[in-house]
């Protein structure tokens, strides 16, 4: 049977947005592997199936590239409300989350961060503002959730760093039962904040959300910057404000590349 879907992106992080608000639409690992495929399939960094939801105007799944399904993405989150066509109230994993279309993109409240360390989650219990871990040279990093789970290390120099080799390497350590987000932030000025994610599931990406949430949080935490925060990625910059005890309210854009229909049950 043939679904619609549309091709979008926020920032470079591109997705396929399944329409499945009027008949379900069940894949398996393989189907999403398959249609993320950039040779072989549509080609995408996530999958997204846009359904119904008795809490909300719609819901939201996100596979990532590798099969896996994930609690949230940020620049998926953006695409919403011009896939549909409206500002709209969003179910995720992670709970709910208001989008709204603002000119060239949306504007998302993410939700509150949490910072407990069950709550990333660690695999034992310590400090998350300073993890007192690392890995070869880099700084002790923050930890903080904001629907999925994030590590951030502040390095003084971006430049010529290898988060290629390093990203998998702490994505699947053990001290992350389910696995993590990693990102590599530069502090640019009392405002500002480059930074490079290795996205758990996907790899480094153009773009990431989330990860643009929780650095900034982490580093308000830490006194590094004020909000609100201009995060810029490979892809282009996020704006993110938050203020300690509230929630994230992050705001980018969000495009529309092309629609397509497809069977999925032939990939």
């Amino acid at each position: 049977m043939m679904s619609r879907f549309s091709k979008m992106h926020g920032l470079g992080n591109d997705f396929v947005v399944i329409d499945a608000r009027d008949g379900a639409v069940e894949l398996t690992s393989g189907q999403v592997r398959a249609i993320a495929d950039r040779h072989a399939g549509i080609g995408c960094d996530q999958l997204i199936l846009i359904g119904p939801s008795d809490r909300a105007d719609v819901s939201m799944r996100i596979f990532n590239a590798d099969g896996s399904e994930v609690e949230a993405c940020g620049n998926a989150t953006r695409c919403v409300p011009l896939f549909v066509g409206r500002d709209v109230l969003i179910e995720t994993r992670a709970g709910l989350l208001d989008a709204r279309a603002v000119d060239g993109g949306a504007s998302v409240d993410m939700g509150a961060p949490r910072f407990g360390w069950d709550e990333i989650p660690l695999a034992y219990a310590m400090d998350t503002l300073t993890l007192p871990v690392g890995w070869e040279d880099l700084p002790a990093p923050a930890a903080v959730n904001v629907g999925n789970p994030h590590v951030i290390f502040f390095c003084d120099d971006l430049d010529g760093f290898d988060a290629g080799r390093l990203g998998p390497m702490i994505e699947q350590d053990a001290l992350f039962p389910a696995r993590v987000n990693v990102n590599f932030a530069q502090i640019l000025g009392d405002h500002h904040i480059r930074l490079i994610v290795w996205e758990r599931g996907a790899g480094l990406t153009r773009a990431c959300g989330t990860g643009a949430c929780a650095t900034a949080v982490a580093a308000v935490r830490r006194g590094l910057v004020a909000g609100p925060v201009t995060v810029s990625l490979p892809g282009g910059d996020l704006l993110i404000d938050w203020t300690p005890g509230g929630p994230i309210r992050m705001t980018g854009p969000a495009t529309h590349v092309f629609d397509g229909e497809a069977d999925w049950a032939r990939f």
